[in-house]
Formats: C-alpha cells, structure tokens, sequence
C-alpha cells in the first residue's frame, strides 16, 4: 500500500496492493494496523453506499465540527470524479479544491479528512460508491455548497445541462455563504 499527499493538506490519495491473476483480482480495502502504521490514525464508525446513475452530480457536502466527517472513499463498480474543498480557516489552501478520478480501475482510494466539503460526479453508466466515515450522520449539522459556485470553477466533467443534481443540492448555498467553522491545525 502507498499513501500520496496530494497538494492540500491533509488529502491522500491510497494505492492498494493489488495481486492480480486470470481469475480476478484481491487487494484490503481497510486494515486499521496497516493504515494506522502509514499515518493514517482514524476510527472509522460508519460505512455508507450510493449508487448512482451517468451525469449525477452528488455534493459539495459536510457537516460542522463537532460532527464534522472524515471519509476514505472508493469505489466499487464505475468511475468518479470525486473533489473535496478545503474548508478550513487558515489553511494555506482555503477555499481551494482537488479532484481525482477513482474507479473500480484503478481501485484507489481517497482520504478527504474534517473540515473539508465533498461531492462527486459519475462518469460511467453507473456506479456503486463506498466511503467510510469517523463520525456519524447528525442532520442537524448538515451542510453544503452549491456544486457549480463559481468562485470554485470545479469542472465535474459532465456538461452542466446533462448534470443531474437534487433539489436539495440545487438550492445549496454559495461558497461566500455558506456557513463552516473549522480551523486549520498545523
């Protein structure tokens, strides 16, 4: 297993050991011993699954401290364009985004820590997206931010007319407004 920190703090993208063969594949998707000794040191309390159809656009979701998430994210069957944004006061990518396209290819794995907004576009036909979490669902801590905010430019790699997106997430509020209180801690 390698772990790459990708240019904001605290994001990392999980390569797995994949052994491969003419009957499939096999690889961990989680060994807290494994990850714990890489740096990674989460509790995880909560797994969740989506499935999705081409062109939905899910996010940009979080929940305030002290319910805020963490999440290690992969997906089973398909293809994501999977983006968090950084949330954080003081960090020195605040208000910045990273996305990386994870499939049931190239069997990566993300890690988008607290403080962070997350979403996600699918790209295939279909998908079946996993993510676990070290905090459980609180409604009313929920959060987000309108996918297509301008001040954050995120290109979904879907056409805005084709994106399909839920009334709830339509109406989301814009970066600028959108209520966050999470701290960057060095």
């Amino acid at each position: 297993m390698q772990i790459l920190q990708t240019k904001i703090p605290g994001l990392l993208i999980i390569e797995p050991d994949v052994f491969s063969d003419q009957r499939g594949y096999f690889f961990e998707s989680y060994n807290q011993e494994k990850y714990k000794k890489a740096g990674l040191d989460v509790d995880f309390v909560q797994d969740n699954i989506s499935s999705s159809a081409r062109g939905v656009v899910r996010g940009l979701h979080y929940q305030l401290a002290p319910f805020s998430q963490g999440k290690l994210i992969q997906v089973l069957k398909g293809t994501v364009l999977d983006v968090a944004v950084d949330l954080r006061q003081e960090s020195p990518t605040f208000g910045e985004h990273f996305s990386l396209e994870i499939s049931d290819k190239n069997r990566l794995q993300f890690f988008v820590p607290r403080g962070f907004a997350h979403g996600f576009s699918v790209l295939s036909d279909e998908v079946l997206f996993h993510y676990k979490c070290d905090n459980y669902y609180n409604r009313e801590a929920e959060r987000g931010i309108n996918f297509n905010d301008p001040h954050l430019n995120i290109d979904w790699k879907i056409p805005k007319h084709e994106a399909i997106v839920s009334g709830k997430d339509q109406v989301l509020p814009s970066f600028e407004e959108a209520e966050r209180n999470f701290v960057f801690k060095n």
